[in-house]
């Protein structure tokens, strides 16, 4: 009975402190700020929850973390203009068309020159501009992701610039998850409180 109890006492705490991260992230974004990709390219963001105005994709620089056809999500460069050498926003996109874009031209096409027509039939769609909605990747998932990224680096030579921001497009604060988490933790400590409470009173009579 005793191993249970501190077993849900971890299960509480840990509820309790995913649901506190969730319900911090959201107070500090509770509306979405609008940026430009130079001024993000500038300065640190004040917060994650973004809409990115003005930038490039630059698709022949994307990097697969899976490196096999069955990818989902590609990492492209977010650029502040078309033709810039330099970036330091990396957008995670699961957009249709660029994920199927970027297979076609890294897995179906035989040949360098297929590859070369292929990028100018859709070359909007490889280094057109692209305004993005989405959420700087940061905590866990963060570093998660710069640990994968370092790994490319040193196992591939990938050639990542110095605080690169990780950007996820489509992502949004979790508006409900947080209170959840925090209810269903309070009512388990309430429990095991009541629980507690039992035994010391049986004796105590």
């Amino acid at each position: 009975m005793k191993k249970f109890r501190v077993t849900l006492l971890v299960i509480c705490l840990v509820l309790l402190y995913l649901g506190g991260s969730d319900l911090n992230n959201l107070r500090h974004n509770y509306q979405i700020q609008p940026i430009s990709i130079a001024e993000l390219e500038g300065q640190a963001p004040t917060q994650e929850w973004l809409a990115i105005e003005g930038g490039y994709v630059d698709l022949l620089q994307a990097i697969s973390t899976t490196g096999s056809v069955e990818v989902s999500a590609f990492l492209v460069p977010l650029k502040s203009s078309r033709d810039a050498e330099d970036y330091r926003v990396l957008l995670e996109t699961r957009a249709p068309a660029i994920v199927d874009a970027l297979k076609t031209y890294h897995f179906k096409l035989e040949s360098a020159q297929d590859q070369q027509r292929y990028v100018q039939e859709h070359q909007e769609l490889f280094s057109g501009r692209r305004d993005v909605s989405g959420m700087v990747m940061s905590g866990l998932i963060s570093l998660n992701n710069q640990n994968r990224l370092a790994k490319l680096e040193n196992d591939y030579g990938v050639d990542l610039p110095e605080n690169v921001i990780l950007f996820s497009e489509d992502k949004e604060p979790a508006r409900v998850r947080g209170f959840l988490f925090v209810g269903v933790a309070l009512l388990g400590l309430f429990k095991l409180v009541s629980r507690w409470k039992k035994p010391a009173e049986s004796a105590a009579s």
